[in-house]
């Protein structure tokens, strides 16, 4: 016994040793993304909402020719929104898929869940991210990691349908080190455009004056649109949506 003691003694000392001088090192854990990993809303809201689209879906039977797949700021074109939606949009057979605070992981959830079975349309509009930003255990990788799940999937579950992807839009009233990373998590977004299924447009920059703020007849709370904000989204994006869908675009 006296000598299985003095045995683990010297192991465990060895060991110490090893691990002082960097030779026992074991790698770190890897960081969890949880952008990119589906998981489903819990409030009552966003799960009515996410069931009332599986049926606007089968309602539609596949006659949409456009979708808009995003967060509260897509939401939004049935409030603030909803007059630029009837004029750009309606025509289209347009189906919005917004969820207020929708996160990457959600939308993935989502798509993984019904809010696309079926559809077969031309383009799928996609704005997501701004939420994953502002949680500083997410880091711009991550969040890149997760908007660009978010496009794989609807690649796999659209193969036929061209995704347009928007930057994420500025937030917060005055310069920002959170809009900061929304912009670099946009620099890279740029590389997913490939000329012919994905392409990639980021129209920002309309959002702020030359001070470098935003103004609240744009964005009331800094974060969501108003109805001259809609109308810009809509100019900003009609020349490129059109072509994608072999149309005329929309006069504004």
């Amino acid at each position: 016994m006296k000598f299985s003691t003095l045995f683990l003694q010297a192991v465990v000392t060895v060991c110490a040793l090893f691990t002082l001088s960097g030779l026992c090192q074991t790698n770190p854990a890897p960081e969890v993304n949880r952008c990119i990993n589906p998981m489903p809303r819990k409030e009552e809201a966003a799960r009515k909402r996410f069931e009332d689209f599986n049926e606007r879906v089968k309602a539609a039977a596949g006659r949409a020719d456009v979708i808009f797949i995003g967060d509260s700021i897509t939401q939004g074109w049935e409030g603030s929104g909803k007059e630029v939606w009837a004029k750009y949009y309606a025509p289209r057979h347009a189906i919005n898929l917004g969820i207020g605070s929708d996160h990457t992981q959600h939308v993935l959830w989502r798509l993984e869940h019904g809010n696309v079975d079926g559809l077969k349309p031309k383009v799928a509009v996609v704005l997501i991210g701004v939420n994953n930003i502002p949680d500083e255990t997410n880091t711009p990788r991550m969040v890149l990691d997760g908007v660009t799940a978010v496009v794989q999937k609807l690649r796999e579950k659209l193969p036929m349908a061209k995704v347009l992807l928007l930057g994420i839009f500025p937030f917060r009233e005055d310069f920002d080190p959170q809009r900061g990373r929304a912009l670099l998590v946009n620099q890279a977004l740029h590389k997913l455009d490939d000329g012919q299924w994905i392409h990639f447009l980021d129209f920002g920059h309309l959002f702020i004056q030359p001070d470098g703020k935003i103004s609240k007849s744009m964005m009331p709370d800094f974060v969501h649109l108003t109805p001259p904000g809609y109308r810009l989204w809509a100019e900003a994006m009609e020349p490129m949506l059109a072509e994608l869908m072999g149309e005329s675009p929309v006069k504004p």
